[in-house]
């Protein structure tokens, strides 16, 4: 046994789970060090290009303190709480270059909006540049972060921030398997190459994650918001991209189709390596009403845990994911919901590779 699995072995022996969240606990108030779990959270307070509302980059941290008020039984994940999970603290650096580039950003986006006057060139015209050279530099740091913490053995998940931060992750991913499948949980399909200018935009992210080779599928749910070039893009991808939008989820659930059915018709068109991407937005706007451009229609919680559930019973291996878009806005609503989520994706993804015992699913 290792020095670090047996501090988490007397970690576990010592922590009540029914006590109150200890504020000056760790996520979700559990006593595990990152170098002790063995499911880390990577925040990444970054929200350089949101094109409506902003406050995402402090998502992480608000999400952070939610977690304390989540009990941390599941009927289904009796001993999750035993799993080891942990957060990594906020790098200051990329904190610091969202905080000195979003105004920045905010004013192109306004200036390009109001029809690029002539007088604005010379103050607006090199900062898609700049946040792209930044852009780089975060999703280096971010796979460099990541690919250690796989290579330590560690099941990772990336918090943001805006829907671009998890790509670099993806790099990592690409580095270490073959081929998977994206599942992205989403209002809108992100795939605009570089929108209003920007590369690394938020709503360029899985035209980005297509660029990898070792992504064979994106399989999106939940869209309901997309432009005419996405479809096209969707239309002509000879099947590597699947949309089961709103409309249809809408149209089958008219048709009294039930929700384990549709769920079959999803996970039928995912190999069994997949990673999961989770914007915030891509449930009703009830339960996100901060995010950054809510959508009216979307998931209900229990749909979209049921499916996260329904892929892991099916035997399909979550190799990572991320949970993007959560802004605290003006109630801790959204930050609830969004631990409570993060709890889940953290738990079924660690089930999947056989770190997590659960009903129905043998741990290794």
């Amino acid at each position: 046994m290792s020095k670090n699995d047996a501090a988490l072995a007397q970690k576990i022996a010592s922590f009540d789970p029914n006590a109150p969240g200890d504020v000056a606990g760790g996520l979700f108030g559990l006593p595990f060090t990152p170098e002790e779990a063995r499911v880390v959270v990577v925040p990444v307070p970054w929200e350089v290009t949101v094109s409506y509302r902003a406050g995402t980059a402090e998502g992480p941290a608000a999400i952070h303190e939610a977690s304390l008020q989540v009990d941390l039984y599941d009927p289904d994940l009796p001993e999750a709480w035993k799993l080891g999970l942990a957060m990594e603290a906020e790098d200051e650096a990329i904190a610091a270059a969202s905080r000195q580039l979003r105004p920045k950003a905010a004013d192109y986006i306004e200036w390009i909006e109001a029809g690029e006057p002539e007088e604005g060139l010379k103050k607006h015209g090199g900062v898609p540049g700049q946040v792209t050279v930044e852009g780089e530099k975060m999703l280096n740091w971010l796979k460099d972060k990541t690919g250690a913490l796989l290579d330590a053995g560690k099941s990772v998940v990336v918090l943001g921030g805006d829907h671009s931060t998890p790509l670099g992750y993806l790099h990592a991913l690409a580095e270490r398997h073959e081929e998977f499948a994206i599942l992205q949980f989403d209002a809108h399909c992100d795939l605009r190459p570089a929108y209003e200018g920007f590369k690394y935009s938020h709503a360029s992210i899985m035209y980005n994650a297509l660029e990898l080779p070792q992504v064979k599928k994106l399989v999106q749910v939940g869209i309901r918001d997309y432009c005419q070039q996405e479809a096209e893009l969707i239309e002509t991808s000879n099947g590597r991209v699947a949309l089961f939008g709103q409309r249809f989820l809408s149209d089958e659930k008219f048709a009294k189709k039930s929700w384990k059915k549709v769920c079959g018709k999803i996970i039928a068109q995912l190999p069994k390596k997949v990673y999961i991407s989770f914007d915030i937005d891509g449930l009703d706007p009830k339960l996100c009403p901060g995010t950054g451009t809510p959508v009216p229609g979307g998931l209900e919680y229990e749909e979209a845990t049921y499916l996260l559930r329904a892929i892991v019973r099916e035997g399909i291996q979550i190799i990572g994911c991320d949970l993007n878009e959560v802004a605290p806005g003006d109630t801790e609503w959204n930050a609830i919901v969004g631990a409570r989520l993060l709890y889940q994706l953290c738990n079924w993804m660690a089930v999947s590779q056989g770190k997590l015992a659960a009903k129905g699913v043998a741990a290794e």
